[in-house]
């Protein structure tokens, strides 16, 4: 039960993260991962066909192609760090939080990157998504926070829940949307008329 505290925080301190920190640009040779990797074997320079592993003057050597798995796997398991106590807000069920976790690692990658290429339309998207982390940080504490303050247990229903994220996503989207319509009017507005050629001879 404790692992609960423990992810309550962390949704809420990853919300409050979200929202108040601006996109960082993305270095790899910078990675953690990579550099602790790069400690353990040395990496050559070129690329080996599709081997992940090549070995150079007796010297076995891990290719770019095995860093870039690397970097892709852990991607995945990035992605999914904030599905685990996600799922612990909507259930304790074993099976189901295993489930969830596994396709959470197969697709949240693959979601993002269908998406990134219109996530520019969505400006309010990451501020909602920052309020889902924080609420469903909340909706976990408050069952014990509300029993050691009041003395009584407080818990917020899953379809209660379920409908307060939806609203929240949905919100974001379509100010998002209104944004971006309301953007491209003042661009069609400040864009300069083109002036009509005048005739010779007036």
């Amino acid at each position: 039960h404790w692992v609960i505290w423990i992810f309550g925080v962390f949704l809420i301190f990853t919300g409050i993260r979200m929202a108040t920190s601006e996109d960082e640009k993305i270095e790899p040779e910078k990675n953690p991962v990579l550099r602790l990797f790069r400690r353990i074997m040395p990496v050559s320079e070129r690329y080996e066909g599709q081997k992940f592993f090549t070995v150079k003057n007796g010297v076995r050597m891990a290719t770019p192609l095995f860093l870039v798995l690397l970097m892709v796997e852990t991607t995945d398991l990035i992605f999914a760090v904030d599905s685990i106590p996600a799922i612990f807000a909507v259930t304790q069920d074993p099976f189901i939080v295993y489930t969830s976790n596994v396709f959470a690692i197969l697709g949240l990658r693959s979601l993002y990157f269908v998406l990134a290429g219109v996530i520019h339309k969505f400006h309010y998207l990451k501020l909602g998504l920052s309020v889902v982390l924080v609420f469903v940080g909340v909706k976990m504490l408050l069952p014990d926070v509300s029993a050691a303050l009041l003395g009584v247990s407080y818990a917020i229903p899953t379809a209660l829940s379920l409908g307060v994220v939806a609203l929240i996503i949905g919100v974001a989207v379509v100010a998002s949307l209104l944004r971006a319509r309301r953007l491209e009017r003042l661009a069609e507005a400040a864009a300069p008329i083109e002036q009509i050629p005048e005739r010779s001879g007036d």
